[in-house]
């Protein structure tokens, strides 16, 4: 399966742990979709059944710091959604499939196949309307 972004909150399995019913709580958190794509996994991502939302960002870049906390929100919010980071500094070969000259860039998918791409830092209601 993907793996989660450092510092995300995943759903850990605690079945048959032994964990005290107040442990279990205390241990259950938030999903997040968030995937970290690379070239790996990227077929897996794109053959995805749901719309994919793909943020292309590097961690020096300021409009991408801005526009990170809302990729995240837009991603905890709205399940039927598969979203994912691509940091254009390690994943260098999908930064360039998808021609991304400048970040952050946002593209969704839908069937494997590209049908919004946008450059520049959008607001949460730009971003629903790309996958609209």
């Amino acid at each position: 399966m993907f793996e989660p972004l450092d510092g995300d909150y995943v759903t850990e399995s605690i079945a048959n742990t032994g964990y005290t019913k107040r442990q279990k709580e205390e241990r259950e958190v938030k999903i997040m979709s968030i995937i970290s794509v690379n070239k790996s996994n990227f077929e897996e991502v794109k053959g995805s059944d749901k719309p994919v939302l793909l943020d292309f960002y590097a961690d020096w870049c300021g409009p991408c710091r801005m526009v990170s906390p809302i990729v995240d929100e837009i991603a905890k919010e709205n399940p039927q959604y598969l979203v994912g980071k691509i940091n254009v500094d390690t994943e260098n070969e999908l930064a360039q499939a998808f021609k991304v000259l400048s970040i952050p860039t946002l593209v969704v998918m839908k069937g494997g196949k590209v049908i919004h791409q946008s450059v520049g830092a959008k607001s949460k209601a730009e971003i629903l309307a790309m996958l609209a």
